[in-house]
């Protein structure tokens, strides 16, 4: 009799599920950290009447979850362990990376949850929810704007090979560093056009003007802002990381990888 112990589909199964305690008690400190937004604005030097006339002032439950961000942050970063297709290395900055990639795919779980929640009470009981599109529009935007700084550290960003396999090392080595210096170029640009404004919409707690009324402008503009700047860092941390790889030659198959495909068939029982 196999112990379930040694059964590779149960540890995978196990690790899996500890890895995403911390992603996800990071999303409840964090999801209560921003739609509490305007309390910790009145509270850190951003009062006034218009805020106060709306929201409630700050209470130990904010500052609590509010530590709770850093602190489950750190956790998941130092616990978080490279699935076999994902990039091998795993320095601390990539470590953030994944982490973030760990806490969009749950945001991703979540967000299906609701929709289907909202199919579920307007098809079937024929009461839909007032708050379940905005809801679902707000986490796509998360989904969104996070989902690029895992595929930057992942490498898995939108690249054509045809010309690219063609150079020498040295070529090669070019191209990366003149992709890598626009990234950062367009980061700069989107910072100086958009900081005024992302901190205007985050002040007012500018809100979406419906019914549930989502702060989504309030959230998702800086968010972008801090995202690329992410983004830029990590896309010249992967330019000096690649810097002495051998030239790369990339195919079809190069896409496909098999380990996980076996993994996926012990899971649903295929293999």
């Amino acid at each position: 009799m196999t112990n379930r112990a040694d059964d590779p589909l149960h540890s995978d199964l196990t690790q899996d599920w500890k890895q995403g305690l911390a992603p996800l008690a990071f999303i409840l400190c964090a999801g209560w950290t921003v739609w509490r937004g305007p309390a910790y604005i009145m509270a850190f030097g951003g009062y006034t009447d218009a805020l106060a006339a709306r929201y409630p002032q700050i209470s130990l439950i904010d500052y609590l979850t509010l530590i709770g961000v850093p602190v489950f942050a750190a956790i998941g970063m130092a616990t978080v362990r490279r699935a076999a297709m994902e990039f091998e290395d795993l320095s601390r900055f990539d470590r953030l990376s994944v982490f973030i990639g760990r806490v969009t795919m749950l945001l991703v779980l979540l967000l299906v949850s609701v929709m289907m929640y909202e199919v579920t009470l307007r098809y079937v009981f024929e009461s839909p929810t007032l708050w379940a599109n905005e809801l679902s529009l707000w986490m796509a935007g998360f989904v969104f704007i996070l989902s690029g700084l895992y595929a930057m550290q992942q490498r898995s960003h939108i690249r054509i090979y045809l010309i690219y396999d063609l150079m020498p090392r040295g070529m090669q080595r070019a191209c990366d560093t003149i992709s890598t210096a626009l990234i950062v170029l367009f980061a700069a640009a989107l910072i100086y056009g958009g900081y005024g404004e992302a901190v205007a919409k985050f002040l007012r707690w500018e809100t979406f003007g419906t019914v549930f009324d989502p702060p989504i402008p309030a959230t998702l503009k800086p968010l972008i802002l801090i995202a690329f700047v992410l983004v830029a860092v990590q896309a010249v941390l992967n330019l000096v990381r690649d810097w002495d790889k051998l030239p790369e030659h990339h195919a079809v198959s190069d896409e496909i990888d098999e380990d996980e495909i076996e993994r996926i068939k012990r899971q649903v029982g295929g293999g």
